[in-house]
């Protein structure tokens, strides 16, 4: 086992890693640039070093100043969290070169998954069902109409290194197709340095469902179900839980041993995510984050599992702690992000916390890295913090949610609290009657911007 790790992030997934390496006596690093030098992560971990000025490509991208941090402290492994450097291949491979353990798959199965076509037909290949679309790339638009005719309006172009909602387009029609893909091209090229697209059959109500895989590295491989992540603000997900209310035990079972069967077949080492859209009872894979996810905590819950744990344990050549038969879902469980983000308009609100108080009490846990005092800097994401709320069943889950968001307080700034107050007002939130275009329309229709 590692004596020492370097966790590669800030924020409240770095106290997430911080936290379950104390409990496994594992000494903790954390990075920092200068803009971070009072973060909760710093202050938390057993050592730190800072690693440059506030723009992420100076410090928290700059792999020649993380590799130089692990050299002076001794860390014999790096765990990414997400975002940042979490599925850069390139890092991946540079910090195996040097000796030091990346908590976290093969820099092949990063570089594999990280190309949209490439993970499709993988996918394919591994017998997971993928949505109708082109094979590969699409050229030029003259293709890209063809395939437009062929599979019938509405499709979606969506940019092969695409990530974040960047680099999507839909056209609804023939005469939209032209300047959906040439969008689709133009913020391919500007966010990833790639214009090159492929294009899907656009479902028009589905809802997101995401398996969470793992696997040991030695072809052993499990799933923990499925989260529903629906409820989206420009395919950012904004409130995610678990198990998903529209999914049977029956589909999860078939779903779920159909990924764990795919990433055994490859020797998929530590946590993995295969998102689908679903609908009218079908799946349809669009893609493989090869990393934690921002909403691990609600499959936490319901299996009663730690993730990160496993994370290290597996990157260690330990076994997992556990199989599929010893996985049972025991209750629900529901995470909403909180952003310092002004509403209607979501605009970054970053600033000084006057005062910050976390909700408590049975079923509830709050990720974040918030202080008293703490100043939020402009240079980063806007999520402060996640709101986490477990109960027996989905009723309980929300109504515990509802008494959390109403102790939580964060003054000093703009929060998105007041919109799930809002949400939980909704007759659609409390049936589960709702599908990834439910939030923006409603958005449109409450909080216009």
């Amino acid at each position: 086992m590692f004596d020492k790790i370097l966790i590669a992030n800030r924020g409240e997934i770095a106290l997430r890693v911080i936290r379950a390496a104390r409990e496994m006596g594992i000494k903790t690093v954390a990075v920092h640039s200068t803009a971070d030098s009072d973060a909760m992560h710093v202050r938390m971990a057993d050592e730190s070093v800072c690693i440059g000025p506030p723009p992420s490509p100076q410090s928290y991208l700059s792999v020649p100043a993380i590799i130089s941090a692990c050299e002076i402290t001794g860390a014999q492994a790096i765990h990414p969290g997400y975002g940042f450097l979490s599925e850069n291949a390139e890092f991946v491979q540079i910090v195996e070169d040097h000796g030091i353990t990346f908590i976290g798959p093969t820099a092949e199965h990063i570089r594999v998954m990280g190309d949209k076509i490439t993970a499709k037909d993988t996918m394919k290949a591994l017998g997971v069902p993928c949505v109708p679309g082109s094979d590969g790339g699409v050229p030029d638009l003259a293709t890209a109409k063809k395939i437009g005719e062929e599979f019938g309006y509405p499709v979606i172009i969506k940019a092969t290194a695409g990530g974040g909602g960047r680099g999507m387009k839909v056209a609804n029609s023939a005469a939209e197709m032209e300047s959906a893909f040439m969008t689709a091209r133009a913020e391919g090229k500007a966010a990833f340095g790639n214009d090159e697209v492929y294009i899907e059959k656009y479902l028009t109500t589905p809802r997101h469902i995401e398996i969470q895989v793992f696997g040991d590295g030695k072809g052993k491989a499990v799933h923990l179900g499925e989260r529903d992540c629906s409820l989206q603000r420009r395919h950012q997900k904004v409130f995610e839980e678990a198990p998903g209310p529209a999914i049977s035990p029956e589909e999860r079972d078939k779903i779920g041993k159909i990924c764990a069967d795919a990433v055994a077949k490859i020797n998929y080492i530590g946590a993995g995510t295969i998102e689908f859209l679903y609908e009218n009872g079908e799946f349809y894979f669009i893609e493989m984050n090869t990393r934690l996810q921002v909403e691990h905590p609600v499959t936490e819950g319901i299996f009663g599992v730690d993730l990160v744990r496993e994370q290290i344990l597996v990157a260690a050549g330990e076994d997992m702690s556990f199989g599929q038969d010893d996985l049972e879902i025991n209750g629900h469980a529901i995470e909403v992000r909180i952003n310092a983000e002004k509403l209607p308009n979501f605009s970054p609100c970053p600033g000084k916390i006057t005062a910050y108080h976390a909700p408590g009490g049975l079923g509830v846990r709050m990720d974040s890295a918030l202080y008293n005092g703490y100043s939020i800097p402009p240079y980063y994401d806007s999520l402060i913090a996640k709101l986490i709320v477990q109960g027996r069943d989905r009723a309980e889950a929300l109504a515990r949610l509802e008494r959390a968001l109403g102790e939580l307080i964060v003054d000093g700034i703009d929060t998105t609290v007041p919109l799930f107050h809002a949400l939980l007002q909704e007759p659609d939130i409390h049936s589960g009657d709702y599908n990834i275009h439910w939030l923006e329309r409603w958005l449109a229709e409450h909080m216009a911007d």
